[in-house]
């Protein structure tokens, strides 16, 4: 990025010159879920009043958090849920119609005739097949977050996905959030001056490495299907329940945590996949219990001269969730209730600051916005209108590969590189 004269992001907040009322205006739509009036032409007819029927995949507690706003918006009817586990196959169902559909098996749900679209909330390992399989079906697609599992799954998933010309959006919501819509204009107008380290976090303090029974009965469980590509392996209810931290189904703090941010980063910087990774991580509490780090720290090099460094971590909180665009004139931060201005010393550019959050500073979610609703809306919207998502697979595609590498210079102890045309 280049210095420009300083513009209207170098004035404080309250001038009038940022248009504060209107974005609050806007921001505020945008949290409490009112929809504007959909395109009436769409290539598959869902205009405003139609019904737009999906089928829920992979029912635990992230999807059913998806449901949960699903369920509150017009014209759209939660047909059907599906899920390898008896327990989340029951708890999903009591958030979608009552005459919904249960399967345990996904291709059952695709065949079907009277599902228009799915959403995705398996193990990772699971997100490509499936988003391979449902657009080749003809059902739209809401995928959580990594979309892929592995580096070799990228090509594929775009290649279909342009073929069967299917909405594919990803579950990085922040595309969709109005701090960091404002934030890529203020790091594209160049006031930040020349930008070239980026800094991001995802630190908690929490204890998670307990292994205490859970009592999960095999029978209620389908365990071939759980697995699906991965090796061959007994039952066992912790690696079940607490899959990201496993390399076969997760790939640990990166593909679960960094992805969010390493994708703002790609965005605003209009990057691809980084060509180069170091990655230093320990088992400072989980020790003996987890296959991932519980405390990692990866510094990525692209070809644009720009370096991302993540830090994440299970055992101090500190810095939270955030990350920082650091330019020559001035710093630009950004969590997911906020973002501010930090201007370099002696430089023309002032501190601004906008704060659309209630919780603490670089804390992991807020209320207002509703990260999980705008990305959904945007998602439906892009059903209907049949334009791009605000997080489209190709966005997936490089965020994860990202993390991907990042886990590859751990695991291998080397400068793991990559050249994603080859």
């Amino acid at each position: 990025m280049t210095p420009q004269q300083p513009s209207d992001f170098s004035r404080p907040i309250t001038t009038p010159g940022f248009a504060r009322r209107e974005f609050l205006q806007s921001a505020g739509a945008l949290a409490a879920g009112v929809w504007s009036s959909w395109h009436l032409e769409s290539a598959l007819g869902f205009q405003a009043n139609d019904t737009l029927r999906v089928a829920c995949i992979g029912t635990g507690g992230r999807c059913r958090r998806l449901m949960q706003t699903l369920r509150e918006m017009p014209n759209v009817k939660l047909v059907g849920v599906c899920d390898v586990w008896d327990h989340h196959l029951a708890e999903g169902q009591k958030l979608a119609d009552e005459k919904a559909f249960t399967e345990k098996d996904y291709r059952r749900v695709l065949d079907r005739k009277d599902v228009d679209a799915v959403v995705i909330g398996t193990p990772d390992h699971w997100h490509v097949p499936i988003t391979i399989a449902a657009c080749e079906a003809g059902k739209d697609v809401y995928v959580e977050k990594p979309l892929t599992h592995d580096l070799e799954e990228g090509k594929a998933v775009i290649a279909v996905q342009k073929k069967t010309k299917q909405v594919v959006q990803v579950g990085t919501q922040q595309r969709s959030m109005p701090q960091f819509q404002k934030g890529k204009e203020i790091v594209q107008s160049g006031v930040l001056g020349e930008i070239h380290k980026v800094h991001l976090t995802w630190n908690r303090n929490s204890d998670r490495f307990q292994r205490t029974p859970l009592n999960i009965d095999p029978n209620s469980v389908d365990w071939k299907m759980f697995l699906g590509n991965a090796p061959d392996q007994p039952f066992d209810e912790y690696r079940f329940r607490n899959w990201r931290w496993f390399w076969d189904f997760g790939g640990g703090i990166l593909t679960d945590l960094m992805v969010h941010f390493i994708d703002v980063a790609h965005w605003f910087l209009d990057l691809g996949a980084p060509i180069m990774a170091t990655t230093i991580g320990d088992h400072f509490a989980s020790e003996g219990l987890w296959e991932t780090p519980d405390t990692i720290q990866t510094l990525l090099k692209y070809p644009k001269g720009v370096q991302i460094y993540f830090e994440g971590t299970f055992v101090n909180a500190r810095n939270g969730a955030m990350l920082e665009f650091m330019g020559s004139e001035a710093t630009l931060y950004l969590d997911r209730g906020r973002y501010e201005i930090h201007p370099e010393r002696k430089k023309k550019i002032e501190y601004s600051e906008f704060i659309l959050g209630t919780g603490p500073r670089g804390a992991d979610f807020y209320d207002k916005p509703d990260g999980e609703s705008v990305h959904l809306t945007n998602w439906v919207d892009a059903i209907r209108t049949r334009k791009e998502p605000s997080a489209p697979v190709e966005a997936g595609v490089s965020a994860a590969a990202a993390a991907q590498l990042g886990n590859i210079a751990y695991r291998t102890g080397q400068v793991a590189h990559w050249d994603a045309d080859a």
